[in-house]
């Protein structure tokens, strides 16, 4: 064997290893993220992201973040999806986004803002069918941005599938 076939494969093996990395902090989360986001999410709120649905939605004025039960019969995660987003919107409101970023491990895009303008954000809790809903909006062309960062992350780390556009009422 040459004596430069060793190193020629280390660096090969060297280069793979980079770009896996890389990869995986590029785009979307890997599994592993995926996993730990959703264990520590049940945990935080105190049902399991199996047992529901989560939504996020772009709107012209803000979002808003949606939880309902998939078992309409399932009455404890519908009170815990509601005593949870009712928390929520309160922390929010007070400009505390410890929960979210506990859960996925890091300050999520737009929250720095949110935090800064916490008075011209509202942060309005509502029940629906099976679940509830925290509705976001604001009149500050920042704030708003700010939401549609917050949420469009949101989208991409609970891998939701929500579209990443501002929905309009034609839609």
């Amino acid at each position: 064997m040459h004596p430069n076939s060793k190193l020629g494969s280390s660096l090969i093996a060297i280069a793979c290893a980079a770009a896996l990395v890389a990869s995986a902090h590029a785009g979307e989360p890997d599994s592993g993220h995926t996993h730990a986001v959703n264990m520590r999410g049940d945990g935080a709120m105190g049902f399991s992201h199996m047992n529901t649905a989560h939504h996020f939605r772009l709107l012209p004025d803000g979002g808003s973040i949606e939880v309902t039960a998939n078992d309409r019969a399932d009455t404890a995660s519908r009170t815990a999806i509601r005593r949870h987003l009712t928390q929520i919107a309160a922390l929010f409101a007070a400009g505390d986004f410890s929960m979210p970023m506990m859960i996925h491990d890091r300050v999520p895009p737009g929250v720095p803002e949110l935090q800064r303008l916490k008075g011209k954000v509202r942060y309005t809790y509502e029940p629906i069918e099976g679940g509830g809903r925290v509705l976001i909006s604001t009149r500050n062309a920042g704030g708003l941005v700010a939401i549609h960062d917050f949420l469009r992350f949101q989208i991409t780390d609970h891998k939701t599938g929500d579209p990443l556009d501002v929905i309009t009422s034609s839609q």
